[in-house]
């Protein structure tokens, strides 16, 4: 397959551009002038040494009492495991189906890698949100089956940083404190869900192997729900819905896909944090059916996220891959962005005519937003430090009973993911989830700087841009809306922490 690649007519177009490009006049006189004044200016600066400094919290966390006794209680199931098997003996060890089992145990990896794939199947009538709780209980349980053969597979919280344990606490202590604890109680089952994920996919990947392999399940998971979002529109249709846009100001546009979520914005969601692991697949499998998966699921995925016609989402995903692209080789930056603008008269129009109404304050679908953020700010205000209680049904009757929210339309949540979880988790929630976000950034800054595989770094690097992308999405929309995009995004930041720790195994080996 490589060979074929190589010998097309459209490999040798892109050398023949690429070589006109390094020995160009703009290359040689402008580009790189301009690309070791930044970098000279860059190594020293504040923000390179911010981002290269470990903070007293992280490096205190991983020998800190904590930290250690969350994994011995994590790891004690396959402790106890490990305890029997010892104690059986030579039975155990001869037995052709244990032992059978014990390998299956031992790749969890490969049961998580085609999970995910599995999870987005289901359409969304027929979804139920206790399947991906049972889906990653499961593969925990697998987990630690091959942990009772193997004494190497125990959990270490380690690997999770303090500020992802600390946002898990804050979750579950919302339960409780919630000003209407009832209504907060089944919100903590789509948390833990979050909180599975994690655990298992951090905890069984153990090299960039099995990294690659989750990051195929996610491409093949992206190129699902990609291709079913195409079949939606090219051959089943689908009606413009007036509640998703201002037919106003968007009189000719289609309706928007959403596969088999709910929502478009929920759908675009989704993609925005695959999307940049189909790209470190296609940039860095050592197969060539790995690299195909990528380019599919990358070419599906991303024709459906132009047909969800999601505003935010796009500006996520275009502020996610130009971190992706500083982060991974800072001299493409420059090329990236004369594509990007030679892409833009190719664009649809409909494309284009909803990207002009970005910062049109009179469409309905921008200015319905602003009583939310005030009836949010107001709660906030009221509750600032405990919050209103987990999960959108506590926020809304919070604000219904204090009389806060004054438009025709109901409130349904903030349309800002950290208002949101500010107001669901409260203060301490807020600088968790803040904090950790901002400790996953720093980590792999730091891993740049590692010697480790291709595959591990950059997967890492697309995962932590996924998130970052997200992030930016979500100061116009509550991503977590839908249990199952809170799942993607939960099971994006697992595969992260992963690389995170292959990374540092790596370079430190």
């Amino acid at each position: 397959m490589n060979r074929v690649i190589k010998e097309s007519f459209c490999w040798h177009l892109l050398l023949m551009l690429r070589n006109l490009y390094e020995e160009s006049w703009l290359r040689q006189r402008i580009v790189e002038p301009f690309e070791r004044f930044v970098a000279r200016k860059w190594e020293t600066s504040v923000l390179e040494g911010f981002l290269l400094h470990e903070g007293k919290l992280s490096r205190a966390w991983s020998e800190s009492f904590s930290c250690r006794l969350l994994s011995a209680v994590l790891s004690l199931p396959a402790a106890i495991l490990h305890r029997i098997y010892r104690l059986l003996g030579k039975p155990m060890e001869e037995s052709r189906l244990a032992n059978l089992v014990f390998d299956a145990g031992e790749e969890a990896p490969i049961a998580l890698s085609w999970l995910f794939p599995a999870l987005m199947l289901f359409p969304y009538d027929r979804w139920n949100n206790s399947y991906s709780f049972i889906a990653f209980f499961l593969a925990l349980l697998i987990f630690y089956v091959g942990g009772m053969r193997n004494e190497h597979l125990r959990v270490d919280a380690a690997d999770f940083g303090p500020y992802y344990v600390l946002f898990a606490a804050a979750v579950i202590c919302n339960v409780p404190l919630s000003h209407f604890p009832a209504l907060s109680t089944r919100f903590l089952l789509y948390h833990a869900v979050g909180m599975l994920a994690v655990i298992v996919v951090v905890s069984s990947v153990e090299n960039a192997v099995q990294l690659e392999r989750l990051t195929v399940g996610a491409a093949l998971g992206l190129m699902v729900a990609g291709l079913f979002g195409i079949y939606q529109r090219v051959v089943i249709g689908v009606e413009v819905n007036p509640s998703y846009v201002d037919l106003t100001y968007n009189p000719n546009m289609p309706g928007r896909v959403y596969s088999v979520f709910d929502n478009p914005n929920a759908f675009a969601e989704a993609l925005i944090l695959m999307l940049p692991l189909a790209v470190a697949l296609l940039l860095s499998s050592r197969r060539w059916w790995g690299r195909l998966v990528g380019l599919a699921a990358l070419g599906c995925g991303g024709a459906a996220l132009l047909m969800t016609y999601s505003r935010a989402s796009w500006v996520g995903l275009f502020a996610g891959m130009v971190l992706f692209v500083f982060l991974w080789n800072p001299r493409l930056v420059p090329l990236c962005a004369m594509l990007c603008v030679a892409a833009v008269p190719f664009l649809p129009d409909t494309v284009l005519d909803r990207i002009m109404t970005i910062t049109n304050f009179s469409d309905t679908s921008t200015s319905s937003r602003f009583p939310l953020y005030t009836a949010t700010v107001d709660a906030l205000k009221m509750s600032p430090i405990r919050g209103a209680g987990l999960g959108g049904d506590a926020v809304r009757k919070f604000i219904k009973v204090n009389e806060l929210y004054h438009s025709k339309a109901p409130y349904v949540h903030a349309h800002n993911t950290v208002m949101q979880i500010w107001v669901e988790t409260g203060l301490v929630g807020i600088i968790a989830f803040l904090g950790s976000m901002l400790w996953t950034v720093k980590r792999t800054y730091g891993v740049l700087k590692l010697k480790c595989s291709a595959a591990a770094r950059t997967i890492t690097i697309a995962g932590t841009c996924a998130l970052m992308g997200s992030m930016v999405c979500g100061l116009a929309d509550y991503l977590w809306n839908y249990p199952r995009v809170q799942c993607v995004f939960w099971f994006t930041a697992a595969i992260t922490l992963a690389g995170l720790k292959v990374c540092r195994r790596e370079g430190n080996a």
